[in-house]
């Protein structure tokens, strides 16, 4: 037996209670690194992460246009989406904060990658990523590249759901 839900119908749009719908649907989060120019490690908070094919394997992950390091990402050759387990809430939050070194605190949890993109250790799952297309999308850019190693273990993901970790 299903559970009736109560539901509100929208007839104009609001960015904010749009969002609010989209906090329904529970994600995992997870974390975007890359090196820029000079070797500079760079790193943000997402949860817009998908698979888009197995042969060969594709992912997916969208950035604001407005992001402080949308130039960085948009022209990275290669990125690694670290996919966050359940005790990294401290750590997802530290990322999603805007920061000079945001991997000063937290060197000792990352190693070079492809391309020099740091890789999380501890992370559930890394996927090292050649960047292969940009779409953009509304505010957006959908980033897709070409899995070329990843890694993956046993325990919980972290989830974001309604805003918060859950």
């Amino acid at each position: 037996m299903w559970e009736e839900v109560e539901v509100r119908e929208r007839t104009r749009h609001d960015a904010r209670d749009f969002r609010s719908a989209l906090g329904c649907f529970p994600t995992g989060v997870c974390l975007i690194t890359t090196c820029g120019a000079g070797g500079t490690p760079h790193g943000m908070t997402i949860n817009s992460f998908s698979s888009v094919s197995l042969e060969p394997p594709m992912v997916l992950w969208s950035l604001s246009r407005s992001a402080t390091s949308a130039p960085v990402f948009r022209d990275a050759e290669y990125f690694v989406i670290n996919v966050l387990a359940a005790a990294d809430g401290a750590l997802s939050g530290h990322f999603a904060k805007p920061g000079a070194d945001k991997f000063a605190a937290c060197a000792e949890r990352f190693s070079p990658g492809l391309g020099g993109a740091p890789v999380l250790a501890g992370a559930l799952a890394t996927f090292e990523c050649h960047s292969r297309h940009r779409y953009y999308g509304g505010d957006h850019v959908i980033m897709i590249g070409v899995v070329e190693r990843y890694t993956h273990g046993d325990g919980a993901p972290l989830v974001f759901h309604r805003g918060r970790y859950a």
